[in-house]
């Protein structure tokens, strides 16, 4: 927490009532109901704190999808996509089809089947229905819209 939200929250507790009142209304942007101070205080404090993070969390995020946009290119969505996909390593999916079970196991580079590796969930599914298939629908990752 940096020095000017310690400063702020400080001066709450010496703060005359009527500026506690002007001070609700500023950060709440709502009617003031309290009449305990202590209550009031400790509200306003929080309230401080959780305005100040989120400019902290936003300025975070901002700063992250600019790097991940550096080392990804315009890929950026297709990545993350391909991410929400992708079941932890070492990972094992089970399917059964047509009353026979298959197991895969996710690799950090692909996917183990069969004895085989692969790069692609999908091409596993053609090789188990002789249809394409999406590897991630066929083993359940994603819901039948293909999100």
């Amino acid at each position: 927490m940096n020095n000017e939200i310690v400063a702020q929250i400080a001066a709450l507790q010496t703060m005359p009532f009527s500026q506690l009142k002007k001070r609700w209304h500023e950060v709440f942007d709502n009617e003031f109901t309290g009449l305990n101070r202590k209550w009031i205080v400790s509200r306003l404090a929080y309230r401080i704190q959780e305005l100040a993070l989120e400019k902290e969390t936003g300025s975070l995020e901002r700063r992250l999808d600019a790097l991940a946009k550096t080392r990804l290119g315009n890929n950026l969505k297709s990545e993350r996509k391909r991410a929400i996909h992708r079941p932890l390593v070492g990972t094992r999916l089970v399917r059964e089809y047509r009353s026979v079970e298959y197991q895969v196991t996710v690799l950090a580079d692909g996917f183990a089947f069969d004895g085989r590796k692969y790069k692609s969930l999908s091409r596993i599914a053609q090789i188990i229905t002789g249809k394409t298939w999406s590897g991630p629908a066929f083993f359940g990752l994603v819901g039948k819209e293909g999100k």
